[in-house]
C-alpha cells in the first residue's frame, strides 16, 4: 500500500475544540505575517490536491486573518497557449514574491508532473528532467531565503464521488463541475500512484509536503493553519539566528543541498588558466570584414524567421572588459534583424524591485517567448563577476550561484532555446588606449566613467573571478565562446558568425 492509502481521513474535531484552536492559530498567523513582512522573508505556499477536496475552503480559511495587502492569489490552471512559448517553470518564477511578501499557488509547478504525465506529454526522459527542475527551483527559492509550504488535500475516491455529486445538484455550484472531473474520477487509482511517486520524490528538507486530510472541514483548517504557523516560527527563528551570525538573509534549506562540484578550481599557481592561452593579435583588414558582415547578417536575418517559424528561442550573452567592444558587437549582430523578434536586454545594478526578489527572477522575467531572440549586453554572471569583487554577494552566495545559473540554463535548453555565451578578451594596454579615447574624444566621453578607472584597478581580482566563472559554467549545453576583441572587426565576425552557426544549428 502507499503512503496515501495508510493515511486516517476519519479524523475529526469537535466544534468546541476547533473554535479555540482555530481562534488562537488565526490571532498568531497575523502576527506571524508582520514579523515574515519586516524580516524580509518571501513565501510561498503550494495547494495541491483532488478535485473537490476543498482548497478554495481551506486557502479563503488560511488569508482571513492576514493583512490583504501582504499577499496574493495565484490560479494557475492549464498553461495559456502564451505561456507554452516559455519553459515551464517561467510562469511560476515571474509569481514568486518579493521578500516580506506571500503567494498562495491554487494548483502549482507540479502539474508538470501530475496532469502532463497522465496525460502523455511527460514521460521517460522528460518526465526525469522535470522532476531535477522543481527540485532545483525549490532549492534555489529555499537557499535565497523563501519560505516554501506544501500542502496536499487528501480525500478517498469514494468521498471526492459524493462531493462531485452534491456540487453537480445544486444549481448555484453546478457550474464547478465539468465531464473532465469526473473524466478524472474514473482515473483515481491511477493517478493516485503518480501523485505518491510525486510526493515521495519532491519531499525534502527545505520544502516538505504535509498531507491535509480533508473529509472534515474543520479539522483540515486547522492543520492548515496549525503547519503555516509552525513553519513561519521556524523560518523567522532561522533568520533571526542567523542574522546575529552575520551570515546573510537566513541558513540556507536542509535536505540534498546544491549538487556536487564535478571540477576542483586549485587556488594560487595551481588554478587552471584559459585567458592567458587567448591570442589577442588576430585581426582582419577592413575589406574582409565588409564582405564577411554582410553575408553574415543576412544568414542571421533568414535564421531568425526560420526560428520564428519554429517556435524556437535564441538566448546571447555579452560579457567582457569595459571597452571590450560589446555595444559594437551588438549593433552589428542586430543591424538587420526584423526589429519585432528580438530584444536588447542591458543589464545594470538590480533597482529595488529586483533587489527585493531572487537574484534570477530579473532574468527569468526577460527570457525570450518561443520564435525570438533575446541579447543580453551583461547578465547573470554578475553574481560571480562585479558582486563577487565588489562584495555584493556573500563568498557562500556567489559560490552557490554556479550550480544555480547552470541549472537555470540546462532548463532554457531543455525547452529548446540556444544559450550562446560570449566572454569579450582585450588586454589591459589595449583597454587604457580606449580609455583615453573616449575620454579625449567629446562625443565618447559619456562612455567613461569614474566606476570603469576604478574597475580597471581591480584588473587581478576581476581576471580570477572571469577565469573560474569560465571553468565552472562551460558547459556542454551552454559553452563559453572567448573572443579576441583587441581588434574590433576580428571581435564582431567571430561573434557573427558564431551566433549565424548555432541559430542554423537549431533548424
Amino acid at each position: 500500500m502507499g503512503m496515501l492509502e495508510l493515511v486516517d481521513l476519519t479524523k475529526k474535531l469537535a466544534k468546541g475544540e476547533y473554535k479555540e484552536l482555530s481562534g488562537r492559530l488565526r490571532d498568531r498567523l497575523g502576527e506571524l505575517q508582520r514579523q515574515a513582512r519586516d524580516r524580509g522573508i518571501p513565501v510561498l505556499l503550494v495547494f495541491e490536491g483532488w478535485e473537490g477536496a476543498g482548497k478554495g475552503t481551506l486557502m479563503n480559511e488560511l488569508i482571513l486573518p492576514l493583512d490583504p495587502r501582504g499577499f496574493e492569489v495565484r490560479n494557475l490552471g492549464t498553461p495559456t497557449e502564451e505561456e507554452r512559448f516559455y519553459p515551464f517553470l517561467w510562469r511560476y518564477w515571474r509569481w514568486t514574491p518579493a521578500r516580506g511578501r506571500l503567494v498562495l499557488f491554487s494548483r502549482s509547478w507540479y502539474r508538470h508532473v501530475f496532469d502532463d504525465r497522465l496525460e502523455g506529454r511527460v514521460t521517460g526522459k522528460k518526465l526525469e528532467e522535470a522532476y531535477g527542475d522543481i527540485l532545483n527551483f525549490e532549492r534555489q527559492l529555499s537557499t535565497g531565503g523563501a519560505l516554501l509550504v506544501k500542502f496536499f488535500l487528501h480525500i478517498s475516491a469514494k468521498e471526492q464521488k459524493k462531493r462531485l455529486k452534491t456540487l453537480e445538484d445544486n444549481p448555484a455550484t453546478a457550474w464547478r463541475v465539468s465531464p473532465r472531473d469526473w473524466e478524472l474520477h474514473a482515473r483515481y487509482d491511477e493517478r493516485l500512484r503518480v501523485v505518491e511517486e510525486m510526493l515521495h520524490r519532491t519531499d525534502t528538507g527545505h520544502a516538505p509536503w504535509t498531507v491535509v486530510e480533508a473529509h472534515d472541514r474543520d479539522y483540515a483548517v486547522v492543520k492548515v493553519l496549525a503547519t503555516v504557523g509552525e513553519a513561519l516560527e521556524r523560518a523567522l527563528k532561522g533568520h533571526d539566528e542567523t542574522f546575529r551570525r552575520g551570515d546573510g538573509l537566513r541558513p540556507g534549506g536542509e535536505g540534498e543541498g546544491p549538487p556536487p562540484e564535478e571540477k576542483p578550481f586549485p587556488a594560487g599557481a595551481l588554478r587552471p588558466t584559459v585567458l592567458g592561452n587567448v591570442d589577442l593579435s588576430q585581426a582582419i583588414s577592413p575589406k574582409v570584414y565588409d564582405g564577411e558582415l554582410k553575408e553574415l547578417q543576412e544568414r542571421f536575418r533568414s535564421a531568425q524567421y526560420a526560428l520564428y517559424r519554429k517556435r524556437l528561442p535564441l538566448v546571447v550573452v555579452f560579457e567582457g572588459w569595459d571597452a571590450a567592444g560589446k555595444g559594437g558587437c551588438i549593433k552589428r549582430l542586430t543591424q538587420r534583424l526584423d526589429p519585432r523578434g528580438y530584444q536588447v536586454v542591458p543589464i545594470a545594478a538590480p533597482n529595488d524591485l529586483e533587489r527585493s526578489h531572487h537574484y534570477l527572477w530579473r532574468f527569468w522575467t526577460a527570457f525570450p517567448k518561443g520564435g525570438h531572440v533575446a541579447i543580453f549586453d551583461r547578465s547573470w554572471y554578475g553574481r560571480v563577476l562585479v558582486e563577487r569583487v565588489e562584495g555584493f554577494a556573500s563568498e557562500e552566495e556567489w559560490r552557490r550561484s554556479y550550480g544555480e545559473i547552470n541549472e537555470m540554463e540546462l532548463h532554457w535548453c531543455r525547452f529548446g532555446a540556444r544559450v550562446l555565451k560570449f566572454w569579450l578578451h582585450i588586454d589591459q594596454k589595449e583597454q587604457l588606449q580606449r580609455f583615453e579615447e573616449r575620454r579625449d574624444t567629446p562625443d565618447k566621453a559619456w562612455k567613461i566613467t569614474e566606476e570603469d578607472w576604478r574597475n580597471r584597478e581591480k584588473w587581478p581580482q576581476y581576471e580570477a573571478a572571469v577565469e573560474e566563472m569560465l571553468w565552472r559554467t562551460s558547459t556542454i549545453h551552454a559553452p563559453w565562446t572567448i573572443v579576441e576583441a583587441n581588434d574590433k572587426l576580428f571581435a564582431r565576425i567571430k561573434v557573427l558568425r558564431t551566433v549565424v552557426e548555432g541559430a542554423e544549428s537549431l533548424l
